[in-house]
């Protein structure tokens, strides 16, 4: 039967080099047996060393990429990337509003996990005011989870006090991940807090490596494809967790520097 198979949708940028950005969003995808697809939303030009340079796609191109993909196929589950700018927010949202792609798994790229911004102030607004709303599911790092919530976060009870201000502000479910410092973090604590109500934590062991590239992309293309498969939102961020702490562990040698994680290392976790 045509389009039988699950199919799932990555709205990113294409990173070069393969670790992070879309790449890895497809990574995922296939290790975890769903069909991926993908609207390009920039082009980076980097290295393990850095990125070195971006170009983002014309408006019409990207409308242009929703409108084949809804002509043609039944994609289950969406997520986005880095949206660098406020006009790439608003196309997107645009079209994610016209079109039938699912849940939506929002990984809102604002600040690395080492706290450095990555969007200018317009373009945070305007992803937390129109994209945030859209989220089936957010995914936020540490810094990334007070900049959303306008709060310095201290300790467990804080990162459940700004969980609930993003529910507050329209995402439906929320994973925070725990922050972590090389050389002194030991353990890792994720937050989970679902639509329901219930939430948990998520802990497991810290992995003193540079080859953790696109950690923050896969866990959330792994929730998207674990709901495209037709799991429920818990069952796939544990699914994904479960993932990323696999492919972190079991590390691959790419590149000099700062290197991508290992998704092969995960495929055994078939749930």
């Amino acid at each position: 039967m045509v389009n039988e198979y699950p199919q799932a949708l990555t709205i990113a940028g294409s990173d070069s080099d393969g670790s992070a950005g879309m790449q890895a969003d497809l990574h995922t995808f296939f290790v975890r047996k769903v069909y991926g697809m993908s609207v390009i939303t920039a082009c980076v030009a980097g290295n393990s060393y850095g990125i070195h340079d971006s170009v983002n796609m014309p408006e019409h191109f990207i409308n242009q990429e929703f409108k084949d993909l809804d002509d043609d196929f039944d994609i289950k589950a969406a997520k986005t990337g880095m949206l660098s700018d406020a006009k790439l927010i608003n196309i997107v949202v645009d079209n994610y509003k016209k079109y039938n792609f699912g849940p939506l798994i929002v990984d809102p790229v604002i600040v690395t996990k080492h706290g450095a911004m990555l969007l200018e102030t317009k373009a945070f607004e305007t992803l937390k005011e129109k994209l945030v709303p859209l989220a089936t599911v957010i995914t936020p790092n540490f810094y990334e989870a007070e900049k959303l919530a306008d709060m310095t976060i201290n300790n467990d009870k804080d990162v459940e006090k700004s969980a609930q201000i993003l529910k507050n502000m329209g995402a439906k479910n929320v994973i925070i991940k725990g922050k972590h410092v090389a050389g002194e973090t030991k353990e890792v604590k994720d937050y989970v807090l679902l639509e329901s109500g219930e939430d948990f934590w998520i802990t497991g062991p810290y992995y003193d490596t540079t080859h953790k590239n696109g950690t923050g992309d896969s866990l959330s293309a792994a929730i998207t494809a674990e709901i495209a498969k037709g799991k429920s939102v818990k069952e796939a961020i544990i699914i994904a967790d479960e993932f990323v702490d696999a492919a972190i562990k079991n590390g691959i040698e790419v590149g000099h520097k700062f290197g991508p994680i290992n998704h092969w290392a995960a495929t055994k976790l078939d749930k």
